[in-house]
């Protein structure tokens, strides 16, 4: 029997739509040609779920770059006043539908702010739904549109090597996850922070400094402010990287940062004086502008000593040696590892090695040695056993 093209062709086209004289639905003709929509109800409610999609992922984005864009201009007036070049030629730049960043320099204190916008995938239907019921599921995964402002200190004496923070308590356990760096700390509250705040600091001394009022800045009254409280999430000050390094890191490369993380507000004001008293700490940390951590009893002007020589010299020679026993492990670590992957290397050499010599071997050699392997194998287990 021979294969007929046309006959399996036929097999597979699917049936005419019915267009018999009986339908009576809406119906759209044009020439030869004849649309009843009623017959394709299917495709109708397809097409539509798609149009929703593509609607729903254009408005989603805009919406996104609309939050970003409405906080930095109602700030730019402060970023303006605080660097020679507060944004990036082009503006806002946009990395995806949910993220945003702007980079300024030319300040005092600091070599560089970096500005970052991690928004909510409103773009993406199936991921927000998700973020949605997995909050349900897990009481402590809040989600939210979150800005940062990371401040990278100028290399400078005034600027302590330790870490310290101020978190929101329903925080802890995301901040816990995320940074390594905060394993340095101990977790204690503060009667000078809302009860709703906790402290993350290496030692005491540390805390009672930042938190003494300081010229127009006073922390611990800033963050009773419930208006600024509810968009706050942590601030923090660190001479160490977010995640755990595998080496020491050289000297040229280390750098201390002061981090602001907060809610995107839906009236961006309401984190303008956060964002101000930011500034203002950066400055009492550096020891710049007149509002060093050293006050003047008579004045009350700062000494412009910067937070590092504030500290009392037990202070400064425990965080000195939290750090050497630091680079210690991690040279340990090191070497450790190398010896490992040194080890696995003459393992693996020794076996191909033994794999080869096995393989020029007749079949009845091949079996005599896999046989005296595994008698020699059997003894390891059986002294083993005894001696347990």
């Amino acid at each position: 029997m021979s294969f007929n093209p046309l006959l399996a062709l036929s097999a597979l086209t699917p049936p005419p739509p019915d267009m018999t004289e009986e339908y009576d639905g809406l119906e759209f003709r044009w020439k030869m040609l004849t649309f009843r929509p009623a017959l394709f109800k299917i495709e109708g409610y397809f097409l539509a779920a798609v149009v929703a999609y593509i609607a729903f992922y254009f408005i989603g984005k805009q919406v996104n770059s609309s939050r970003a864009n409405k906080w930095f201009k109602s700030h730019s007036a402060l970023y303006e006043s605080q660097f020679t070049k507060p944004i990036q030629r082009g503006g806002l730049t946009q990395d995806g539908n949910s993220d945003f960043f702007v980079f300024s320099t030319g300040r005092r204190a600091i070599s560089c702010l970096h500005t970052t916008f991690t928004l909510r995938p409103r773009h993406d239907l199936f991921q927000l739904i998700y973020q949605t019921l997995w909050g349900f599921v897990e009481l402590d995964y809040k989600v939210y549109d979150e800005i940062e402002l990371n401040f990278t200190f100028k290399d400078s004496s005034s600027v302590p090597e330790c870490v310290w923070a101020i978190v929101a308590k329903d925080e802890l356990k995301n901040i816990r996850n995320k940074r390594w760096d905060l394993t340095f700390t101990k977790t204690t509250d503060n009667s000078a922070l809302p009860p709703s705040l906790t402290v993350m600091s290496e030692f005491a001394d540390i805390t009672e400094n930042l938190l003494k009022t300081h010229g127009p800045l006073a922390l611990g009254t800033l963050l009773s402010n419930p208006a600024i409280l509810a968009h706050f999430r942590s601030i923090s000050l660190t001479d160490q990287p977010r995640g755990r390094p595998y080496h020491p890191i050289p000297l040229a490369e280390r750098s201390k940062h002061l981090i602001l993380t907060l809610a995107v507000p839906s009236s961006p004001e309401e984190t303008l004086p956060l964002v101000k008293a930011a500034f203002q700490l950066v400055d009492v940390i550096a020891g710049e502008g007149g509002w060093g951590v050293g006050r003047s009893p008579a004045s009350g002007k700062g000494n412009g000593v910067g937070l590092n020589p504030s500290l009392r010299p037990e202070t400064r020679m425990k965080l000195k040696k939290v750090r050497e026993e630091l680079d210690k492990e991690l040279k340990e670590d090191l070497v450790k590892e190398k010896r490992e992957a040194q080890e696995e290397e003459k393992a693996a050499a020794k076996k191909k090695a033994e794999e080869e010599k096995l393989a020029k071997l007749s079949a009845a050699d091949q079996k005599k040695l896999m046989e005296r392997d595994r008698k020699r194998a059997m003894r390891k287990t059986q002294s083993k056993t005894k001696v347990r």
